[in-house]
């Protein structure tokens, strides 16, 4: 079975996404309506929280196996619930998608404001990497 994934973080970066899942994949510009993307307190990476009136904007990757969904659900761990959503494509169309959104036990971690994929770029993601990407040797 293949699978769409929502990604609206680090894994927007199809090099990391690469190495997390342990393949390539298609992906597309993608938003998300109805849920927030905050940093997480001393972190790199953002997470997503249910809000109305809210959108994230994020990449769909495009035809995940089992085993891509299995490495990403031991990467995001337990703040993460996968979760369906619809997300709407640059088309206008929408596609089903799995989604990591922060679980509410872990909600007092999020720091306010909106993360910043450009400030990521700049700043984070060398961080990023060299914190987490020993992940890649699963």
């Amino acid at each position: 079975m293949a699978y769409n994934c929502f990604t609206y973080g680090s894994l927007m970066c199809d090099d990391i996404m690469t190495r997390v899942t342990g393949g390539a994949f298609s992906s597309t510009a993608a938003r998300l309506e109805g849920y927030a993307r905050h940093p997480v307190r001393d972190e790199t990476y953002p997470a997503i929280v249910p809000k109305a009136g809210a959108c994230v904007e994020g990449r769909l990757y495009h035809g995940l196996d089992t085993r891509a969904l299995q490495r990403l659900d031991a990467f995001e761990g337990e703040m993460y619930a996968r979760t369906t959503v619809a997300v709407e494509l640059a088309d206008g169309g929408t596609a089903q998608a799995e989604a990591y959104v922060l679980r509410p036990a872990w909600a007092h971690l999020l720091a306010p404001g909106d993360w910043d994929f450009n400030d990521f770029l700049a700043r984070g993601k060398a961080q990023f990497l060299a914190r987490y990407m020993g992940f890649g040797a699963l």
